[in-house]
């Protein structure tokens, strides 16, 4: 980051968006003495945020198993032993009684999530179905169904569908040691037919996968320098779960998963930057680290895909420690993400534990 732009800063003058990152210069974050990279993370956030606010997402439920996928850190692959069943879709009237509940309890976005692949064209007029009732009670609406062709994302759009979810999971050069039944291309090729539909994205990756800090900054790159940044970057940190090829991978350090959370922030300072799955086992101390560098987003209530969240009032206690608030004000929907969500599983299955980043 240039001096230009570190008196920018110390003015409180808002840095140009940048979509041209290099890996040097992101590793250059990183390797801040973190007193700075915090200080300089703080100071982009307060350009474009209230620190104190943080946006409070409400799950009512989670996705389910059946992925014919191999993501080495998910139990909805089917090929790993976890106790997730593959299962079919929802009916559109329970998926409503959901979203009547979310809107009850106060969301204002309602996001359908199915562990496919991506899905058949059979599937998605049933899903457009349920778009267009969920926005007839007056929520906004989100998905996460897997890669999407141009015409699929065209279909969902003109349901009514505002957010597409789709995750970019890790750095090109270490993807292939997660993931190896599709590319990162596809992943951006997805992405690309959801911006052309003229839908806004979330999209973040996972971190403590055994990768490199080398990798963590090609990660943020990555979502960074594309042609536009996330409505919402969900960082998600790696959950282990028994049966899936990740179980038992060394843990990520506490103070390198605030460092991604600030220089996240940095790089994407308009974006809502989430704590994501992995929350349910972090300190206090931690979480407050992590809304200091610049995570002003998170998801609490039941659970998080497979993970669980902290619940209700631990997270409400630590907002009065930290005298912070849930956000209230609806941001411009052009440019971030919005407070209150509801994110529920369009798969109909038993009670079980389920999956995992979002």
């Amino acid at each position: 980051m240039s001096v230009v732009s570190h008196a920018r800063e110390a003015a409180g003058q808002p840095t140009p968006l940048r979509h041209d990152w290099s890996r040097s210069e992101i590793e250059a974050l990183f390797a801040l003495p973190m007193p700075e990279l915090l200080f300089r993370a703080a100071s982009v956030h307060r350009q474009h945020f209230d620190p104190a606010e943080v946006q409070v997402s409400t799950l009512l439920s989670v996705k389910t198993g059946g992925c014919p996928e191999d993501c080495s850190y998910c139990p909805q692959a089917q090929r790993y032993h976890t106790g997730v069943q593959a299962t079919k879709l929802m009916e559109t009237e329970a998926v409503l009684e959901k979203a009547r509940q979310a809107k009850a309890a106060g969301a204002t976005r309602f996001c359908m999530g199915a562990a496919w692949r991506s899905p058949k064209d059979r599937d998605v007029p049933k899903v457009a179905a349920m778009i267009r009732e969920v926005k007839a009670l007056g929520m906004e609406t989100c998905a996460t169904l897997g890669m999407l062709t141009g015409e699929q994302a065209r279909a969902l759009k003109d349901a009514g569908l505002d957010y597409y979810n789709h995750n970019l999971d890790t750095d090109p050069e270490f993807y292939d040691s997660i993931i190896q039944t599709r590319e990162i291309q596809d992943r951006l090729t997805t992405l690309e037919h959801v911006r052309d539909a003229g839908l806004k994205t979330c999209c973040g990756g996972i971190v403590g996968l055994g990768e490199s800090s080398r990798q963590r900054a090609g990660l943020l790159r990555l979502l960074a320098n594309l042609p536009a940044h996330p409505d919402s970057v969900p960082i998600n940190r790696l959950v282990q779960v028994e049966g899936t090829p990740l179980h038992g991978t060394a843990e990520i350090d506490p103070f390198d998963f605030v460092r991604t959370i600030a220089v996240a922030r940095i790089l994407m300072p308009r974006s809502m930057v989430r704590l994501s799955a992995g929350r349910q086992d972090m300190s206090d101390e931690l979480q407050a680290m992590c809304f200091l560098a610049g995570a002003n987003s998170i998801f609490y209530g039941e659970q998080l895909l497979t993970t669980g969240n902290p619940d209700t009032e631990r997270d409400m206690a630590l907002f009065a420690r930290l005298g912070l608030r849930p956000m209230q004000v609806h941001v411009d929907a052009e440019h971030h993400d919005h407070p209150g969500t509801a994110h529920v599983d369009i798969i109909e299955l038993p009670q079980h534990p389920r999956s995992f980043a979002a």
